[in-house]
């Protein structure tokens, strides 16, 4: 294969993968779901045979990359409608410490060893397990710290894994089970605060003062 052509190849692989991770969306490499990280390898190495493989026309090598891109973009777009397909895709947090105490049967179920959490830990400059409040492993590996707060044994007010209660007005009733809460109580609190149709709410959530947060649907 001539330079040349090696050059001319390499510099149209290049634009398309840039436009097609373009379309795709921004996100770190450590936030990629498990779709965006089969597609990435795919597309990796379908540009490294689209430069090798001068025998194949450009225009059909890059078809397949076309192809992948829409497929993430339709599992993308069907995720932010559907709350299910978007736990298939990501995957859901696991809540590894709560309220101070270790969860060793979700770490059994996720097959995350001690050696894995005290690593994370102090990767987070965390000296002391017993200064950890909330450890949440995310759906990317990354491991989420919420530290105690000075002084929170005598708050007056309870403290929760802060979890959104509502999404784009669907009530997220996996949190509130965790948070020992029911459906009809989390009404009753809104209804207090004038908010009565939760499909208005795009996001709800407590704050650490026993209060709420709510950001209505932009109409």
């Amino acid at each position: 294969m001539e330079f040349g052509t090696i050059i001319t190849r390499t510099i149209v692989i290049y634009i398309v993968i840039h436009i097609v991770f373009r379309f795709m969306g921004k996100r770190e490499i450590g936030e990629l779901s498990v779709v965006d990280f089969v597609i990435s390898i795919m597309l990796a190495e379908l540009a490294v045979l689209s430069i090798e493989n001068e025998t194949v026309p450009m225009a059909k090598q890059i078809v397949p990359m076309i192809v992948l891109m829409s497929i993430q973009i339709t599992l993308a777009y069907v995720a932010l409608k559907s709350d299910k397909l978007r736990k298939l895709i990501d995957g859901s947090p696991s809540v590894i410490i709560n309220k101070g105490k270790i969860n060793e049967k979700e770490m059994r179920k996720q097959r995350y060893n001690f050696d894995d959490l005290m690593l994370q830990l102090r990767q987070k400059d965390i000296k002391y397990l017993s200064d950890v409040e909330f450890a949440i492993l995310e759906p990317s590996g990354d491991l989420s710290i919420i530290k105690k707060e000075p002084g929170q044994k005598e708050s007056p007010h309870p403290h929760y894994l802060p979890l959104p209660l509502i999404l784009d007005g669907k009530i997220k009733h996996d949190h509130l089970e965790k948070m020992g809460k029911t459906q009809l109580w989390l009404r009753q609190e809104l209804r207090k605060l004038g908010f009565r149709d939760t499909k208005k709410v795009s996001y709800c959530a407590m704050n650490k003062d026993g209060g709420f947060f709510v950001d209505l649907i932009d109409e």
